[in-house]
């Protein structure tokens, strides 16, 4: 049980500091999922009990994640001209003094549109970024089915991939609940985030009802 929480709770871990993975090339991404399914906790890694078979399926949706979760909660947040300039710009700039914040800030909001432009994105709209989230939401809704975890009983550094993404985007102010309202859709997903919340951090109540 030690090593599972130890799992769920470096998840959260990824809700901001992951979104460097998609500044990266999709080797530099693999690899860093690699080291993810690779990582030991006392010895063991959450996927030791899957076969070969099964770990590659399991990283091929962590990969599904990456490229269309987490590439979607960046678009939304910077490239939505009302939601960077009311909560991703003051929000990011925060830690900092005027004017370096609001000059990180607007580096960053570049940064996310270049690489956006780079793997063609650029010129969606959020009703296609929306569609691509409910696709991918789809995806992973079928795979978990009415299992507790997307490999039956046993929970794997997938589900606690999927479980902070996941989070983020029911959590996350936004100028628009429509993103939230995408995953809500899908009651699979959203019963797997409160049972993940109800027996990982019981401690303290996550997402609102």
């Amino acid at each position: 049980m030690s090593m599972i929480c130890y799992a769920f709770s470096s998840s959260l871990s990824f809700l901001f500091p992951v979104y460097h993975l998609l500044l990266k090339p999709q080797k530099s991404r693999q690899k860093q999922i690699n080291q993810i399914v690779n990582q030991k906790h006392n010895g063991h890694s959450l996927s030791d009990s899957l076969d070969d078979v099964q770990r590659a399926e399991m990283k091929a949706y962590m990969e599904l994640v990456y490229n269309m979760l987490l590439t979607s909660e960046l678009f939304v947040q910077w490239c939505d001209d009302a939601t960077a300039a009311e909560i991703s710009r003051p929000r990011y700039s925060s830690p900092y003094s005027w004017p370096l914040g609001n000059i990180l800030a607007y580096q960053k909001q570049w940064e996310v549109r270049r690489k956006m432009n780079a793997i063609g994105w650029g010129g969606k709209t959020l009703e296609q970024v929306y569609e691509d989230v409910n696709q991918c939401c789809q995806a992973l809704s079928q795979r978990l089915g009415t299992q507790p975890y997307f490999f039956n009983k046993q929970a794997t550094e997938l589900d606690a991939l999927v479980f902070g993404h996941l989070f983020t985007i029911l959590t996350t102010r936004l100028t628009s609940t429509e993103l939230a309202e995408r995953v809500k859709s899908y009651s699979n997903l959203l019963s797997f985030c409160r049972r993940i919340e109800q027996i990982y951090f019981d401690d303290k109540k996550l997402m609102k009802d």
